[in-house]
Order: structure tokens, then C-alpha cells, then sequence
């Protein structure tokens, strides 16, 4: 829904995703414009089939604040408007322990870190806020099991210190932008991606063996995958979640309950 000289204008739903070449973010991307909506998305990479008449992509770094005010851009140019901001790029720290790294190293891995998963969300929904309040829109980040445990789950120091600082980014615009924007996240546990250290490592793998440890450390004893996990970016962006802001959708195997 936008507007036009004063004029309520029907249209598509239109978001921008950051980190949607792949994992969860890709899965995301599928999702939203399998369900009518337009997609802009700004990732390090394109997929080799790249644009098509539902979304466009954007190459560029999350810690760049002009690729971010670019993508929304991009969003408001061809699709005109915007409804929805998925902030979903992210790095993994490879379990770095406090006793596993010099100084300079362990500085150079959490300031990486926390330049992408914290700064990146905050200058994503910067650049997404003025278009979001005009349409009543949302903002839906992902954040980790990480947001809440410390042990047993394969996130090192860095990790964990960025993902809780997350959760405090999605609480404190929850707060600041009711009642124009509502602000939501999932924090998934347990889904083999394809998440990477700032080096470039796969975090994931050896999967076989990952899946095995995921399986005994959740509950329910489930592997979930991405495409189980993105329609719930979907829900907490819809009519069915107006009453919800500030919260998060935990699909971790029932961690809570360990």
C-alpha cells in the first residue's frame, strides 16, 4: 500500500533483505516473493540467475551505509514503497574462545563481528525507517540461539557477545519506533547454513557430524532447515502479528526447555 498525491495507491508488499544470497536469507528471498511480494537485496554477492521481475539485487557491504541506503533505493525506485526490512547478514566468529587468541586477533575478530552483525543492522534499518513509517511497515532481524546461550551451541566470545547485542538492538527500536514501525525477530538454533567466519570457513562443515551434535543438544531432536524457518519473517511482518512488537521466534528444537 503507498501513496500518491494525497492517494492511497494499492501495490505489492515490497522488502529489502540483506545477506539473501544464501542460507536463511536466500530462503527468505524465496519466500517473500513466492508470496506476492517484491525484493530487494543486498548481499556481498548475486546469485548467477540475478534479477527477475520480483527481485533485484544490490552488491554491497552491510557496513556501508550508502549500499544500505541504496538498496531501500533501489526498493522505492522499482517496486514504490516499502513495507518490509529483513536484516539477515551475518558472520560467525568459528567458536573463538577468550584463551584461544592474542589480543590483536581476538580485537580484530569481534570488531569484525560486530561491524556486521550489529552496525550492519543498525545502518540497515536507518536507511529503511522513514520509508517503513510511511507504509506502517516492519523491521524482522535475524538473530541466533547465540542471543541467549553462551555454552554448547558452537558460538565462540565474539559471536555471542554480537548476537546479544542484537537482541538489544531489536528491543530498543521496538521501543523507539512504536507505534509507526514494528520491530520483530526470529532466532533460529540448530539450522545448517551456510554461515562463514570472517575468513571465508564454512561453519557448518562435516555435516553429517554437525547434524548429529544439533540433534542431541535440542530437545526435539530436530535439524531444521531454512526454508522451515523463513516463512516466520513472513507471519511476524503480517495482519496475524499487529499486536506483536519487540518480540522473538525462538525455532531452536526447544532450547528453551534444556
Amino acid at each position: 500500500m503507498g501513496r500518491e498525491d494525497g492517494r492511497r495507491v494499492e501495490r505489492e508488499p515490497v522488502a529489502v533483505v540483506t545477506g539473501g544470497a544464501s542460507g536463511i536469507g536466500r530462503a527468505v528471498v524465496a519466500d517473500l516473493a513466492a508470496h506476492g511480494y517484491r525484493v530487494a537485496v543486498l548481499d556481498r554477492d548475486a546469485p548467477a540467475d540475478g534479477d527477475s521481475d520480483r527481485v533485484r539485487w544490490v552488491v554491497g557491504d552491510v557496513r556501508d551505509p550508502d549500499a544500505n541506503d541504496g538498496v531501500v533505493d533501489v526498493a522505492l525506485s522499482r517496486f514504490g514503497g516499502l513495507d518490509l526490512f529483513v536484516g539477515n547478514a551475518g558472520v560467525h566468529d568459528g567458536g573463538i574462545g577468550i584463551r584461544d587468541a592474542g589480543g590483536a586477533e581476538l580485537a580484530e575478530v569481534t570488531r569484525y563481528l560486530l561491524d556486521v552483525d550489529v552496525v550492519g543492522y543498525l545502518l540497515g534499518a536507518r536507511a529503511a525507517v522513514r520509508a517503513l513509517a510511511d507504509s506502517k511497515g516492519s523491521m524482522v532481524f535475524t538473530l541466533s540461539d547465540a542471543s541467549y546461550l553462551v555454552r554448547g551451541n558452537g558460538a565462540g566470545i565474539a559471536y555471542a557477545a554480537a548476537k546479544h547485542a542484537a537482541l538489544g538492538v531489536v528491543r530498543h527500536l521496538a521501543a523507539d519506533l512504536a507505534p509507526a514501525v514494528r520491530v520483530n525477530a526470529v532466532a533460529p538454533g540448530g539450522i545448517v547454513t551456510g554461515l562463514r567466519t570472517m575468513d571465508g570457513l564454512r561453519v557448518f562443515a562435516g555435516a553429517d557430524e554437525i547434524t548429529a551434535t544439533v540433534r542431541a543438544f535440542n530437545p526435539l531432536g530436530v535439524v531444521l532447515r531454512a526454508e522451515q524457518v523463513a516463512p516466520l519473517y513472513r507471519f511476524l511482518a503480517s495482519p496475524a502479528a499487529e499486536g506483536m512488537t519487540g518480540e522473538v521466534l525462538r525455532p531452536d528444537g526447544g532450547l528453551t526447555v534444556r
